[in-house]
């Protein structure tokens, strides 16, 4: 990271993947909704473990990125062997990347291993990555001041979403939203990691009074004074919440989409015993109705009848 190519592309893995889940995860449910259990990751119909597999190239990717071919001398380390400053963040990066390829490699693994407790090992292996992710953002070693900082800050509420909805899925696997979420969290940290590529590495796009410097071989955002800084950073929470405000209308919009399509498909079925048995009661109930009918039509007559047989005895009778 550090860079404008090094926040976009994995912002865009994160991306691809949140919005994969979050479109597996609402087609599983349209179709399944009383039987619905959500997983983890999502098999293709001719290569089952693709997500898992994609998910191990890009992290393999971003360690190599980061440890040889990032830096200048394509190693990370310093002569005497030892981390110098301006390369630790390449380790914590790398170690993020790391949590995912052992979350992905193990998946594969407990996959093929039959176990009923293979599902939620899994939800825990994917928990365990998003914990090293938020950890190592919060006690990050780069200087994460100004606009920068507050990027970063709001990433982290991101990654905790996806972590407490990653969690919550080990004990409440049936629930959609729980999935929905975390899938829409996945989503939102990859948009939110490419849009802090553009905002930051962008100098048309840097905020006014703010500008790009050069810091231990990085480029960085400072601002001339403290109400420039203000303004940055107050500008970074209403980008952060009009964005907020559009990935939640886009997942309620695509689940509605989703519905409309595989929802038509779908076609109701009926159990012939309760089918008869509802027929039957339908005719008992107009037989009952057309026997009300007559004895309401027929009731009166033979009181009146009744009633002048009555009279006419008394008239005798006197």
């Amino acid at each position: 990271m550090g860079t404008l190519v090094g926040h976009v592309a994995p912002g865009f893995a994160f991306l691809i993947l949140g919005l994969w889940h979050l479109f597996n995860h609402i087609k599983l449910h349209i179709k399944n909704p009383n039987s619905y259990i959500s997983p983890t990751w999502f098999p293709t119909s001719k290569f089952k473990y693709l997500e898992l597999y994609l998910i191990m190239l890009a992290t393999t990717a971003s360690i190599s990125m980061e440890l040889f071919i990032g830096p200048a001398r394509h190693q990370p380390f310093d002569t005497d062997g030892t981390i110098p400053s301006y390369h630790l963040h390449n380790f914590e990066h790398a170690l993020i990347s790391m949590a995912f390829f052992a979350y992905a490699a193990s998946s594969i693994i407990l996959d093929k291993i039959e176990n009923q407790a293979k599902l939620a090992l899994t939800q825990f292996l994917a928990s365990m990555a998003f914990f090293q992710q938020l950890l190592l953002f919060h006690l990050h070693s780069a200087d994460h001041m100004g606009p920068e900082g507050q990027y970063h800050l709001l990433l982290q509420v991101l990654v905790f979403v996806s972590l407490s909805t990653t969690l919550l899925g080990i004990p409440m696997q049936k629930s959609f939203l729980v999935s929905f979420v975390r899938s829409l969290s996945i989503f939102f940290q990859g948009l939110w990691l490419m849009v802090m590529g553009y905002m930051l590495w962008t100098p048309s796009l840097i905020a006014k009074g703010c500008f790009m410097n050069s810091e231990e071989g990085h480029k960085v955002v400072r601002c001339s004074d403290e109400e420039s800084l203000h303004r940055a950073v107050s500008l970074v929470n209403i980008l952060f919440s009009w964005l907020v405000i559009v990935v939640a209308v886009f997942g309620v919009s695509l689940y509605l989409v989703l519905t409309k399509y595989y929802g038509a498909n779908k076609v109701r079925y009926f159990s012939l015993g309760i089918e008869d048995e509802e027929r039957e009661d339908v005719e008992k109930l107009s037989d009952d109705v057309e026997s009300q009918k007559r004895n309401l039509v027929g009731k009166p007559k033979s009181f009146i009848h009744v009633g002048q047989k009555t009279l006419s005895s008394v008239d005798i009778e006197r």
